[in-house]
């Protein structure tokens, strides 16, 4: 006699109420996205997508946008979708990305192990190594 096990699924969690999702818009970063969406379903998270970018590059981030509101409707998800904007002479957007990770309050970030990176020999971004070494969160890395 088989036996079917039901996947588990939770109303609510208290350990991943809110979840950060950088986003850089590369195909890693949507894969970080739909696995965050997935934990939302789940759980019943909140997801928070933040896409960091100098200034003057609103056309990129709306583009982003556009992807990350698609993806989510796919999931019947509700999804905030954030800008960080900063300097390039006195940031980063690892900075930007820690500092909001920090200071959001979030349980887990949810990210990319490597972005736009032009190297594909990387394992691990610089702007995810930034996550991991500084945000005391769960940190949760999609290859």
């Amino acid at each position: 006699m088989e036996i079917y096990r039901k996947e588990p699924t939770y109303q609510i969690s208290y350990r991943y109420r809110r979840i950060l999702v950088p986003i850089d818009g590369s195909e890693t970063s949507m894969m970080a996205l739909e696995f965050a969406l997935d934990m939302a379903i789940r759980y019943g998270s909140k997801v928070t997508v933040v896409y960091a970018y100098c200034e003057g590059d609103e056309q990129a981030f709306n583009e982003v946008r556009r992807k990350v509101k698609e993806r989510a409707s796919k999931y019947n998800a509700n999804v905030d979708v954030k800008p960080l904007i900063y300097d390039p002479l006195s940031s980063s957007a690892a900075s930007v990305i820690v500092k909001e990770a920090l200071e959001g309050g979030y349980d887990a970030v949810v990210m990319g192990a490597r972005g736009k990176s032009s190297n594909e020999d990387l394992l691990l971004g610089s702007v995810a190594l930034a996550v991991v070494m500084h945000v005391p969160s769960t940190i949760i890395l999609v290859r």
